[in-house]
Order: C-alpha cells, then sequence, then structure tokens
C-alpha cells in the first residue's frame, strides 16, 4: 500500500501496479497502436500513390509520430488516465494527490515514453522501474503520476463475528436511537475487517468506536470486557432489533418495570441502566358504565372523538 495525501490533506493508500502488470499492459497498448499504424499506413499508401517520394516520407513520419505517440497520449486524456491494456489489467494512472491526469500529465508520459519504451525497448522503463519504490518510471518521475491497481482481490469480509452467549442480550434495554448509522457503519465495518488488521491498532480502533457508542447509549464498557465484544454485542442488539421491526410486526420485547418487586441487577452484571417508562393501557373497572349509558365512568374517560352509533 502507498500513502498519498491529497490537496485537503486527506491520506489515501493506493495499491502501486508491479512491473510485470505494467509490463503486460504496455504490451497490449503497443499491440493496439502498431495494428492502427499498420491499417492507417494501408491507408495512406494507397491514397498517396501518387506523390513523389519526398511526400510519402512526410507522410509517413506524420503517421508515426500521431499513431505511435499522439494515439496514447489522446486515449490516456479522454479516458483519465486507462488506456487499452491498463483497463485489461485493471490499472490506471493517476496524479501523485490520487486524482485525474489531464492532458500535460499524458503529453509528458507519451514524450518519455519514446525514448523509455520504443526507441530502447523498454530497458530505460524497467530499470527506473525497479529501482523506484512505488514502481514510477520516468515519466511518472517528471509527470508527477502514479499507475495504481483498481480491481483489488477483495478480502474475507461481509462476516461480523457474534458476540459470546454470555453476552447476548445483555444490552436490551438500552435506548439506541441516538447512535447515528454512520457510526453504525464504522462498527460493521470495524468487525468485519478486524482479523485484517494489526492486533494493537484494532485494538485502538475498537477501543474509539465503544467510546462513541458509550457516549451515546450511557452504556459504558464493562470492566474487564474486550471493546471489540461489547461493540459486537451492540450491533447484535440493533440487528435484532431491526429484525423484530421488519419481519415481527414492530414487536419488541418489553422492558421489565422497576419497583418493588422487580430484581435489582448485581454488581457483576456491570452498571445499572435506567429503564424505560413503561406504558400500559388504561382498563376501565369491573362494573363501569358503558358509553351509551351517560353515566360518571363516561365522564371519566378521555375522549376520543368517537361516537358509537345509536
Amino acid at each position: 500500500m502507498s500513502e498519498l495525501v491529497t490537496g485537503e490533506a486527506v491520506a489515501l493508500e493506493l495499491r502501486p501496479a508491479k512491473l510485470p502488470s505494467r509490463g503486460l499492459a504496455v504490451l497490449l497498448d503497443l499491440a493496439a497502436a502498431v495494428a492502427a499504424y499498420v491499417g492507417v499506413t494501408l491507408l495512406l499508401v494507397a491514397a498517396t500513390a501518387s506523390l513523389d517520394q519526398a511526400a510519402q516520407t512526410a507522410v509517413t513520419i506524420a503517421t508515426f509520430v500521431l499513431v505511435l505517440v499522439g494515439g496514447p497520449i489522446l486515449v490516456e486524456t479522454l479516458s483519465h488516465g486507462r488506456s487499452l491494456g491498463k483497463m485489461a489489467c485493471g490499472l490506471r494512472v493517476v496524479r501523485d494527490d490520487g486524482g485525474p491526469i489531464r492532458f500535460r500529465h499524458a503529453l509528458v508520459r507519451g514524450l518519455l515514453g519514446v525514448i523509455e519504451i520504443l526507441m530502447t525497448f523498454g530497458v530505460v522503463a524497467c530499470i527506473a522501474s525497479l529501482v523506484s519504490a512505488r514502481g514510477r518510471r520516468l515519466g511518472d518521475v517528471f509527470a508527477g503520476t502514479l499507475v495504481v491497481r483498481e480491481r483489488v482481490p477483495a478480502g474475507p469480509g461481509g462476516y461480523v463475528p457474534p458476540p459470546p452467549p454470555w453476552l447476548a442480550g445483555r444490552f436490551a434495554e438500552l435506548d439506541l436511537s441516538a447512535v447515528p448509522d454512520g457510526l453504525w457503519l464504522a462498527v460493521r465495518q470495524y468487525l468485519t475487517r478486524i482479523r485484517q488488521l494489526d492486533p494493537q491498532v484494532g485494538w485502538s480502533m475498537a477501543e474509539r468506536l465503544a467510546a462513541d457508542v458509550a457516549g451515546r447509549t450511557g452504556a459504558p464498557v464493562p470492566p474487564g470486557l474486550p471493546p471489540a465484544m461489547y461493540l459486537a454485542a451492540m450491533l447484535h442488539e440493533r440487528q435484532t432489533r431491526e429484525a423484530q421491526r421488519t419481519f415481527g410486526g414492530g414487536a419488541v420485547a418489553p422492558v421489565p418495570a422497576t419497583g418493588a418487586g422487580a430484581p435489582v441487577p448485581s454488581s457483576s452484571a456491570g452498571p445499572a441502566v435506567a429503564a424505560a417508562p413503561v406504558v400500559r393501557p388504561v382498563v376501565p373497572p369491573e362494573g363501569a358504565g358503558t358509553a351509551s349509558s351517560g353515566g360518571p365512568a363516561q365522564a371519566d374517560r378521555p375522549s376520543t372523538g368517537f361516537v358509537p352509533p345509536a
């Protein structure tokens, strides 16, 4: 990986292209350019048969320059760094700050490519790429460009490790509505890529994410619990609620009321979390009058705006 800093001071991690893939892309580009040059030459020979030898030589040189030099420059400019060979190999030419190249970048690369690739049969370009830390040839150095890989092999992602069985349902009483979707996405991406991170870097990332989640939910990480397990339990609780809301008709597990008869969590279970107030339906007492009787029970009930039929 190569770290590039953009103009907005944002660090980008890009994969520089290696010499074999770049060599294959150059061969494909040369094959396409030579094929185009041969085709154009045959057409010009038939069209300029009546001209003298000097005019035919001038047309031949102009065709060589326009097709073998100007053609790649035009293609890279219009495609923003993706020639035919680079498209086939999954490569792209970018600036040193990670942005797309322009005409001047393609022009410098194309002109120096005549010396590096065409005149020396690629020897100078190979030596420069082997010496450079990021595999750049002289054209890339003078143009301020870099050839990177666009098709990066995807790692084993998409699997979120489940929390330990003894931790499942631990945070069922929490209010998770204050956690934004961006933070949930960051937690999910961290958990899916935790095996690809350095242990020290992964631990520090887990601590920062756990602190953000705890600050928005009011439930700190229990003592002795790794922050990654805390994040896994939080994400599992959120996914469980989303599944209940989607497939269970919006039914969510009721929150037990706190009172004289409610069990008090022990100190080993971590810090207590304030339970949400429970809203119970108002049930009229037995023997109350009906809505049409007009008795005192009707006056005590809240008005709903519904008038029963006569």
